[in-house]
């Protein structure tokens, strides 16, 4: 068993940071590194890595149903339009991360999807357009915590006016989204996820090939 993997009670080998908690564990199966192009699921994923920023994801994922309760779903087309009314109603719910900061950049953010979203066709195809190419980690196997297409990313977004999108969260959702596969190699999951994006079709930008 190399160091970096871990063996969990179902004898299947993989990546440590799980633990032994039931969900991250079902995190890390079926969600981590799969990849996305729903527009509302890649606003949600956004949004929570940007609340994650300071917390500890098990803390955002634990709470993420009620997120999603609180954010409509995370249908930008209705979180646009929350007034201050709402940031009020926000900051008294306790099954979120109560941060008038996060808050409002969530309702900012959303506003913005929508205008990527007219502008290349759809959020994802923005997102895609930003794809690492080959592997990101390092000669020694560590994982990187910015690249330089996150950092391209996030100060594209922050010149479109998103906030709370920095190169380190922008490298987590590229993670989260399936846009880099770092599942190490022998755990378990790596090759279930390298199929999944070898057979996605990636989103074109509106006017662009097919």
């Amino acid at each position: 068993m190399g160091e970096n993997l871990s063996s969990g009670a179902d004898g299947m080998v993989r990546c440590p940071w799980p633990g032994g908690h039931d969900d991250y564990l079902a995190y890390h199966d079926h969600e981590w590194g799969r990849p996305v192009v729903d527009d509302v699921r890649l606003f949600e994923k956004v949004c929570l890595e940007g609340f994650q920023a300071g917390l500890s994801w098990l803390t955002i994922l634990r709470k993420r149903e009620n997120f999603r309760a609180a954010f409509a779903g995370f249908d930008p087309e209705v979180v646009s339009r929350f007034g201050s009314s709402d940031v009020e109603r926000l900051l008294g719910d306790a099954g979120i991360v109560r941060h008038r900061g996060k808050i409002q950049s969530t309702i900012n953010n959303a506003g913005r999807a929508l205008d990527l979203a007219a502008e290349f066709g759809s959020l994802a195809a923005y997102l895609w357009g930003f794809e690492p190419a080959g592997q990101l980690r390092t000669a020694s196997g560590e994982l990187p915590s910015t690249t330089a297409e996150s950092t391209a990313l996030s100060r594209d977004l922050k010149c479109r006016g998103w906030s709370f999108v920095g190169p380190t969260t922008i490298y987590a959702l590229m993670q989260a989204m399936g846009m880099a596969n770092d599942h190490l190699s022998d755990c378990a999951f790596h090759d279930v996820v390298e199929r999944e994006r070898s057979a996605l079709v990636r989103p074109s930008p509106k006017g662009g090939p097919s």
